[in-house]
């Protein structure tokens, strides 16, 4: 659990959920910006128009912008298992880095301890299935990559936050490796699992640019360490596992 209770630093980004659904997802992001202040001042301007619930400095510290009850304009254009107004349905949380334009750099673990003891009040308040804790990648894979590849997913899943594949994930001798450009069956099978574990990705068949890309956002998240945007015969078998327990 994080040390610092959230300091309230309200931003006027926001406006009524308007939708009957409940909250389901929390999106993850980094700032993107060389300083905390720096994002902060941006969160809070009412002519940036965007916020998120809350921001996580890398010492700990959480500053709560938005109620969870509003939505915070966060996600952008985006889509997730069939959600396209992805702000209506989650609660938004940025954590302080300066990301891939100002420095990209690992997450200190005070950030991501104070991260999984907010999600665990989140989680008490709201009924989020694994699948729903995503990145801004994820949700939309071809304008970000967001929190990026150092983001310490296993930590989050390991906290029960989030899917990650278990000692049971072999690669399978029968995978596929399936490259941008390629066409049939095999690539289709492919896209219906990435959709269903939430992507939005149509079942054409075709590994077009827009397969590209969220296969690049599937690396990001459960792969990182090599995210090439194609489907080498590790990155098949972990998507067709990951979609099972989605």
């Amino acid at each position: 659990m994080s040390q610092f209770a959230p300091l309230q630093s309200p931003s006027p980004n926001f406006d009524e959920r308007r939708c009957r659904k409940p909250v389901d997802m929390v999106v993850l992001h980094y700032t993107g910006m060389q300083s905390a202040e720096a994002a902060l001042a941006r969160l809070r301007d009412p002519d940036a128009k965007v916020s998120a619930h809350y921001v996580i400095d890398e010492n700990g510290s959480i500053h709560n912008l938005v109620p969870e009850d509003m939505r915070a304009w966060h996600a952008g254009i985006s889509f997730w298992r069939g959600v396209r107004d992805v702000n209506a349905r989650s609660i938004g949380i940025e954590l302080v880095n300066p990301g891939h334009e100002f420095g990209y750099r690992p997450f200190p673990d005070a950030q991501i301890a104070a991260l999984i003891g907010l999600l665990s009040g989140i989680a008490e308040r709201h009924r989020i299935a694994p699948a729903g804790y995503v990145g801004h990648s994820d949700v939309a894979p071809q304008r970000k990559e967001d929190p990026g590849e150092y983001f310490p997913w296993a930590r989050l899943a390991s906290a029960g936050f989030g899917l990650w594949p278990g000692a049971d994930f072999q690669v399978s001798p029968n995978a596929p490796e399936l490259r941008p450009g390629m066409s049939g069956g095999a690539v289709l099978d492919l896209q219906v699992a990435l959709d269903r574990i939430g992507y939005g990705v149509e079942g054409s068949g075709n590994f077009d640019p827009l397969t590209e890309s969220v296969v690049r956002a599937f690396q990001r998240h459960w792969r990182a360490n090599r995210i090439t945007g194609s489907a080498d015969a590790e990155t098949t078998s972990l998507i067709h596992y990951i979609a099972q327990r989605a």
